[in-house]
């Protein structure tokens, strides 16, 4: 069993009589967020160490209640201790954290006491200094036995900090900060401007979800500078999905009129507003519901390119057109169920509405139906080739 211990006793430096816990984050508050990964890590559990309470996190926790496993607040180490399943392991977030679901998921695995550290005294991720070379970097995975430990020393102690001395005297295991999760926004704040910058780190890690090029190179690039807007107002994220489903009606609509150019620059700005939608659903720790939304993206590229190959059929009289575009949604679809890992230059359906867009524009569908099967099909040979065994 997992379960999650989060400390929320420091006050903003920014915002006097304010815990950082409440401050926003995400289109919520802070603590929302930190205990939305905790419960898409899987932790049945959730403590949240206080050293008083507020309206604000009063409100925090209720709100997190109704989305998340069982939440209770605890004042001490005693408490906690209590309260912690004597089975579970303990992960353990830092106030003022921020961090992402690839973070936490590689901490909150089966295994012994951990430490997630860095070599960086200097760095946003660095909270207390372990030993001459390595820093705490805001996440620990204990045990209940230790938390029992800390329940036994004198009320004037540091919560935190005891909890780390006594993880780190345990022998626990130093798990490095990679780069890649610095470079996601992993760091401790204490200041609302501290969070907002941190806010545009984690949205730019989440629109990196899909692997291909259309997405990192321009769906992504999209997404970054309309999301933080998005969330900042605290727009529903089904707003930028119904967006997204509206103009990709209106696309349809257009190819089906003989507007086919019109049709797939609308297909392409519902793609856009499709993937921000999975990314604030992501952000809100909806994980179905982005999956859901980024499955759309394919229904709109296999109803373009049939609706495109339908049209062109009935304008030419021959059958070639419909066929190409049978082809290219069979083989994505057996590309989107392939077992292995989808490389950068592989087909996706972003990938194929921007290839034929162009020929679109240009009056010939034909040709761009027939550049998207060859593309989904030679990405469908690749993926059989990716999962062959290796002699």
């Amino acid at each position: 069993m997992l379960a999650g211990l989060i400390f929320a006793i420091e006050e903003a430096t920014d915002r006097p009589g304010s815990l950082v816990a409440t401050l926003p984050f995400g289109g919520m508050t802070l603590l929302e967020y930190q205990i939305r990964l905790l419960n898409g890590a899987g932790a049945q559990q959730i403590l949240v160490a206080v050293g008083k309470m507020t309206p604000g996190l009063l409100a925090a926790v209720n709100r997190a209640s109704k989305r998340a496993a069982t939440v209770e607040i605890v004042r001490s180490a005693e408490e906690a201790a209590e309260k912690a399943d004597p089975d579970a392991r303990v992960l353990v977030l830092a106030d003022g954290l921020v961090t992402t679901d690839p973070v936490v998921d590689r901490m909150a695995a089966d295994g012994p006491e951990a430490l997630l550290v860095t070599d960086d005294a200097g760095s946003p991720a660095a909270i207390e200094r372990l030993d001459m070379k390595d820093c705490w970097a805001g996440i620990a995975r204990i045990s209940p036995s230790q938390l029992a430990q800390i329940a036994q020393m004198p009320e004037d102690y540091d919560f935190q900090s005891a909890l780390l001395r006594v993880a780190a005297q345990s022998g626990a295991e130093h798990v490095p900060l990679a780069k890649g999760w610095l470079r996601g926004g992993h760091a401790v704040e204490r200041s609302v401007d501290g969070l907002a910058s941190r806010n545009a780190s984690v949205l730019a890690a989440l629109t990196e979800r899909l692997p291909g090029w259309s997405d990192r190179w321009i769906f992504t690039r999209g997404a970054r500078m309309v999301l933080p807007e998005l969330v900042s107002r605290g727009v529903p994220g089904f707003v930028a999905t119904l967006t997204g489903g509206l103009f990709g009606l209106g696309a349809l609509a257009g190819i089906w009129f003989g507007w086919s150019g019109v049709g797939l620059v609308g297909s392409l700005v519902a793609t856009a507003s499709l993937a921000s939608g999975a990314a604030m659903s992501a952000l809100r720790g909806e994980e179905k519901r982005a999956r859901r939304v980024e499955a759309g993206i394919f229904l709109l590229f296999a109803a373009v390119t049939l609706l495109g190959g339908w049209t062109e059929f009935r304008l030419l009289g021959t059958a070639t057109p419909l066929v190409l575009a049978l082809i290219a949604v069979a083989s994505q679809l057996l590309v989107e169920r392939a077992s292995s890992l989808h490389r950068r230059w592989w087909a996706s359906p972003s990938a194929h509405l921007l290839l034929l867009t162009p020929f679109a524009l240009a009056g010939y569908v034909e040709y761009g139906l027939g550049a998207v099967a060859l593309y989904a099909f030679a990405t469908l040979a690749a993926a059989v080739e990716a999962t062959r065994e290796k002699p």
